[in-house]
């Protein structure tokens, strides 16, 4: 009688734990005696994961968190390792939190276990050399977007495309739909001009793209006295952060900072003014026209603009592979130049984009949980009765 097949995963943080939600569900629905151990979140434990530390030990914030904090992450890898060895799973499965699980995927690889990280690297961006280093290290690579593969397969690696879960989770009329009821719950009337404004989630993306984005929203306020804003801040501290920047205008500007809820802000938008990443996908997915903005420290975006070989920034763009959202970085990113842009977007028909945003969503909704374990499970034969105690 064979044992249950074990599968070691990890995830480092709160954007993984869902990812490894998912994958859980679909590994149990393909093959109901397949154990999952190692490292995730709550969302995970929902699903009967029994995480070997909290989640929390292991996030880092910034460019200086990780080599202050290098000791105790070093010691949970080293005791990580040494738990996924012990335990002889089938394979390891690291859930982004890049740095750390590609480490750890290259001791797991040399130990004779199986590798597979889910969510690539930005590759395809900026240095796309590490490709060769990645393949040493992991057997599958799952990506969110079809475009990725191409790149590893280049290099002889084994990808797959498995769709995006935020393209599951979002109906695919959800985003017009649910703006009515979106505007009621946050205190606007259906006929009120709403502009969301999303900076950023991160300290230092407020630092510096808030000043824009504030300063937008007190343009736009002087073309229409009747505008609104919403802006959903992503912890406390960033609500202190950007309230400072609202208060630092000294008008009179309607803006409303509200915790989380993001997807419910730019649902109530007319238009969103977002930050560069995966907020960009999510205002797409909801069906929403946007500009997206991006702006980084001189020194830093000196450096990181040389490297960067993509032609765009926005996601909707990059998938499309032509430009559907307006895009203003660095110096262009400017408070008139952006107020500007989103003025013109209230008022525009946007039959051709919504087609264009509908076709792509349509093209990540691929169920990427079932999507993901199909692929985990084919890369080590499990398929139903393999492996498994009967």
């Amino acid at each position: 009688m064979a044992e249950a097949p074990v599968i070691a995963m990890l995830a480092g943080e709160a954007s993984g734990d869902n990812l490894g939600a998912s994958l859980i569900k679909g590994l149990k629905r393909i093959n109901p005696h397949v154990t999952c151990i190692g490292i995730g979140g709550p969302q995970m434990a929902e699903e009967g994961f029994a995480s070997w530390i909290d989640l929390n030990q292991l996030s880092v914030n910034g460019f200086v968190d990780p080599f202050l904090r290098l000791p105790s992450l070093l010691k949970i890898l080293i005791q990580t390792r040494n738990r996924i060895v012990a335990a002889k799973p089938v394979c390891f499965v690291g859930i982004d939190f890049n740095f750390f699980n590609l480490l750890l995927a290259g001791m797991l690889k040399k130990r004779g276990i199986r590798t597979v990280h889910y969510v690539s690297p930005t590759v395809w961006a900026w240095r796309q050399g590490r490709v060769k280093s990645i393949a040493k290290k992991i057997d599958l690579m799952l990506t969110l977007y079809p475009f990725e593969v191409d790149v590893y397969h280049q290099a002889g690696m084994k990808a797959q495309f498995v769709g995006h879960p935020k393209a599951d989770e979002i109906g695919l009329s959800e985003g017009l739909a649910g703006k009515a009821a979106a505007r009621g719950s946050l205190g606007f009337a259906e006929d009120d001009r709403v502009i969301a404004l999303l900076p950023g989630s991160r300290g230092s993306e407020v630092k510096f793209s808030g000043p824009d984005f504030i300063g937008a929203a007190a343009e736009l306020t002087r073309l229409n006295r009747k505008t609104r804003f919403i802006v959903p801040a992503a912890n406390e501290k960033r609500k202190q952060q950007i309230e400072e920047l609202v208060i630092a205008q000294n008008g009179s500007l309607n803006v409303k900072v509200i915790l989380r809820q993001s997807q419910r802000a730019m649902q109530a938008a007319d238009v969103v003014l977002v930050n560069s990443g995966t907020a960009t996908l999510e205002a797409m997915l909801l069906k929403k026209p946007m500009v997206m903005s991006y702006r980084l420290g001189a020194m830093t975006y000196a450096l990181v603009s040389r490297m960067v070989k993509t032609p765009y920034f926005a996601l909707p763009n990059i998938l499309a592979n032509k430009p559907l959202v307006e895009e203003y970085i660095q110096d262009a990113a400017t408070p008139a130049s952006l107020a500007f842009a989103v003025n013109r977007l209230v008022d525009q028909d946007h039959t051709g984009l919504m087609a264009e945003y509908d076709q792509i969503h349509q093209t990540l909704r691929r169920d990427a949980g079932a999507a993901a374990a199909e692929a985990i499970l084919n890369l080590i034969d499990l398929s139903e009765g393999n492996h498994v105690s009967t």
